[in-house]
């Protein structure tokens, strides 16, 4: 048990080491939504350090390291150099978070924050479907389009 625990532990470090230096190998588009490493040795401008801070966020989400994802997103937010797509996101992660963390009126708050930012916000359809907060983006977003 203890040596199957570490060979997972041991592959999750290779693995963040390898986003990790993805991150910081200057790919723009690493991290987002409906993008691809592809393009990454083509010369493309180094991401900014919100976007690294932002990717590093829903890295740590993604892992469940929830409390570094939170600061990390929080910061992406705090600086205020992020455009409205990032804080967006950062947004729509931190409430990712409060659902799954079965805090359902921060949840809500930090969707209708997004939505403030991006009426047309919407969750993807595999996001939309999620039994924990697909239920209460719908609410909120209804709640603010009437």
């Amino acid at each position: 048990m203890i040596k199957r625990r570490l060979e997972e532990l041991r592959t999750r470090n290779i693995l963040i080491g390898c986003v990790t230096l993805l991150a910081l190998s200057g790919c723009q588009n690493f991290g987002r939504v409906g993008s691809s490493a592809e393009g990454c040795s083509q010369g493309q401008v180094a991401s900014t350090p919100t976007d690294k801070k932002l990717n590093y966020g829903v890295l740590s989400y993604e892992e469940g390291n929830y409390q570094a994802s939170i600061t990390a997103l929080q910061g992406v937010l705090d600086t205020g150099l992020s455009g409205k797509p990032e804080q967006v996101k950062a947004y729509k992660y931190l409430a990712f978070i409060q659902c799954v963390s079965g805090r359902e009126t921060m949840c809500r708050d930090y969707f209708k924050k997004a939505l403030e930012i991006d009426p047309n916000f919407n969750l993807n359809s595999a996001e939309a479907g999620h039994p924990i907060w697909g239920p209460a983006f719908r609410s909120v977003k209804s709640k603010l389009t009437k």
